[in-house]
């Protein structure tokens, strides 16, 4: 049969499976995005609640555009020197038919791009949890342009990009240990380095205002990840993507267990936001390894996550830098350990035949686990510096501490998360019934 012949046989067509699949796991994953600002604004303090939620949900807004003018075309356009991708279709989505396929894949690039959008919003919405209570929501807003185009759209071509020098080198991230985990984490820590601490940083409380709004946030987090993961393998016809659904639960119930577990025995109680940020954590590592390990290995993974997450976010305290909401401590120390755990528990048996050191693999695949991990470590780190460095000396990053004492939701977006001025409820309408002179006649 001629070769022609052949390759137009061979040739993906198009599947309403997956096809339907990967919108449903689109959809899931654009849920997150409201998942984490609500898991956010539960863990900050009452006047910063709505700052918080903002900060997440106008990513929604920028980066869908960034991405459909000139996003995707960097992130997943032809390859250009191993570091950033374009394609001059790809921009503003001008030369992609609604029946164009995915190149090797039977789903068209309408959806895989809508789907890798839902990652590119989110990854700058995690950044924002470090940097709560003090940042202009409009040097916010700048930053947040400046760095999904300068850090993530090249970044995703480094990891996932047809020649991107990662993905070339053999580095495994399933669905974003390095681009959108580790990317996220070392971006916060470059940021608050820079803009520096909170006012009243180890000297006020700062606890979270309402424990039941991060149990919401983490359960739509949970919820939306099995779309974050099991749909990063783009269809179904192998197993690769149900194997990954299972991890993401295994790895996840291990990593809140070992989180209590440590938090019992170092400090005496088992916690509700401890269980939320175990939870997450399991999932930040096992984002790229979960196609890569057995169940077994799942467990594994998020339990060594579990630990080393908890044990993380103390470190904020003895290295004087103030993670408000503790990005550095789950996303991005939880995506070096998913990252690098590949190499010693892949199993062979999932997503490829890769072999890890526990499987007789040897330590090859860990050095360029290494490798990845670390070039994007340090890239994202000193890139977000020197962003916020630029915004700090020209507009300005942080509000006044006067605003940040009285609340930046009233500053920024004259609103309250809370309104206790109505009479007979609330804090506010308790204080003034007591206040209030009583009459000695009470009217039926």
């Amino acid at each position: 049969m001629a070769p022609a012949i052949m390759l137009a046989a061979d040739a993906p067509k198009l599947s309403s499976a997956n096809t339907g699949f990967m919108l449903i796991c689109s959809a899931l994953v654009m849920l997150m995005t409201p998942g984490l600002a609500f898991f956010y604004g539960g863990m900050v303090r009452v006047k910063s609640t709505l700052n918080m939620l903002m900060m997440s949900f106008i990513s929604l807004g920028i980066v869908t555009i960034l991405w459909v003018l000139y996003g995707f075309s960097m992130a997943f356009g032809d390859d250009k020197g191993s570091i950033v991708g374009w394609t001059s279709d790809y921009v503003g989505f001008s030369g992609i038919g609604k029946m164009d396929l995915w190149p090797g894949y039977t789903i068209p690039v309408f959806v895989f791009a809508v789907f890798q959008l839902m990652f590119a919003i989110i990854t700058p919405a995690l950044i924002s949890g470090a940097l709560a209570d003090r940042v202009k929501f409009s040097a916010w807003a700048l930053f947040l342009v400046l760095w999904v185009t300068i850090v993530y759209f090249p970044v995703a071509h480094w990891v996932w990009g047809t020649g991107g020098w990662a993905y070339e080198l053999g580095v495994i991230d399933f669905a974003g240990g390095t681009a959108v985990h580790i990317n996220a984490g070392a971006a916060a820590l470059g940021v608050i380095l820079v803009i520096g601490k909170r006012v009243g940083f180890k000297k006020d409380p700062m606890r979270p205002h309402s424990l039941p709004l991060v149990m919401l946030g983490a359960g739509l987090l949970w919820f939306g990840w099995f779309g974050f993961n099991a749909g990063s393998w783009l269809g179904n016809d192998d197993g690769v993507g149900p194997l990954m659904f299972v991890n993401t639960q295994v790895a996840t119930g291990a990593a809140m267990l070992a989180w209590l577990a440590y938090e019992k025995i170092r400090h005496g109680a088992f916690t509700t936001l401890g269980a939320a940020s175990g939870a997450v954590a399991g999932l930040v590592a096992i984002t790229p390894s979960g196609g890569a390990v057995s169940p077994l290995g799942a467990i594994a993974v998020g339990a060594i996550a579990g630990v080393l997450c908890a044990m993380a976010v103390g470190l904020k305290y003895r290295f004087n830098y103030d993670d408000s909401l503790d990005v550095v401590g789950v996303h991005m120390v939880g995506g070096i350990a998913g990252s690098l755990l590949i190499g010693l528990f892949a199993s062979g048996r999932g997503q490829s035949d890769v072999k890890g050191l526990f499987y007789g693999g040897g330590l090859d695949q860990f050095w360029k686990q290494c490798a990845g991990v670390f070039a994007v470590l340090a890239y994202s780190l000193i890139a977000s510096a020197i962003l916020a460095f630029l915004l700090d000396k020209s507009i300005g990053m942080r509000v006044t501490d006067d605003e940040e004492i009285s609340g930046i939701d009233q500053a920024e977006h004259a609103e309250t998360a809370y309104d206790f001025s109505g009479a007979g409820g609330g804090v506010m309408g308790s204080a003034t019934a007591l206040a209030a002179p009583q009459s000695k006649k009470v009217d039926a």
